[in-house]
């Protein structure tokens, strides 16, 4: 069975608080694109990585959330993982791949899907929803056909190391769309030139997708490592 897992981008991003726990509280509208990974499964144990030009590498070992999303529906598959969507760039890739082994496995419970990580419970619904809590709460929206230009350097940002940096920051509030922004720039400053040569090629203001490394604006730009995507509906239901 080939599945799809698209990547997720992130429009605005607000973080609201943090749990005495440590986690933090966002509240943020989040798409889907049709740029995504595949997910080729068949009887069997294993999970092998095909890297289509995604980026940086993606270790197949049991920390890959493909591996966890199998444990935690009790399957033992063979999956053949290409990716398309570049690790650390804050698009959702690997939380997409999880969310479609939860989707074949007939899981929907977004509490499950939130002990693999803050953005699965989204990339389970998918589509266009506003996203709570620790990322557990989905509120589906209509779906609104956008079209959008992406810019990723090769290079990733740690969304820990975001988070961290967000907090000994002070709990900055962006004057854009981000809250994460500041921080992510002070964790990653490479980020800011990869954000001027998006902004002199299009002529927007670039927004930073969750906590980086990608940059986007509005609207159709293709060329030097650009790449337009356009949002997509909720996945099927059906297996």
């Amino acid at each position: 069975m080939a599945l799809s897992a698209p990547a997720k981008l992130t429009l605005f991003l607000r973080v609201t608080g943090v749990r005495p726990d440590g986690y933090h509280l966002i509240d943020a509208e989040m798409v889907s694109l049709d740029l995504a990974d595949r997910l080729v499964i068949t009887p069997g144990d294993g999970l092998d990585v095909v890297d289509a030009g995604s980026g940086l590498a993606v270790p197949g070992d049991d920390d890959n959330l493909v591996r966890r999303a199998l444990r935690l529906v009790a399957r033992t598959a063979h999956v053949v993982l290409t990716k398309r969507i570049p690790a650390g760039a804050g698009l959702g890739g690997g939380s997409s791949d999880a969310a479609a082994v939860l989707r074949w496995a007939g899981v929907d419970d977004l509490d499950a899907a939130a002990r693999l990580g803050a953005d699965v419970p989204f990339c389970l619904i998918g589509g266009r929803a506003r996203v709570r809590g620790i990322g557990e709460h989905v509120e589906a929206l209509g779906y609104e056909s956008r079209t959008m230009t992406l810019l990723t350097p090769p290079f990733g940002c740690s969304t820990p190391a975001v988070y961290r940096a967000w907090d000994d920051l002070g709990g900055p509030t962006a004057a854009g769309p981000n809250d994460l922004e500041p921080a992510a720039l002070q964790v990653e400053p490479r980020l800011a030139g990869w954000r001027d040569r998006l902004a002199a090629a299009t002529g927007q203001v670039p927004r930073l997708a969750g906590s980086g490394s990608t940059w986007f604006v509005e609207g159709d730009f293709p060329g030097d490592g650009r790449v337009v995507v356009r949002t997509v509906p909720a996945p099927s239901a059906s297996r």
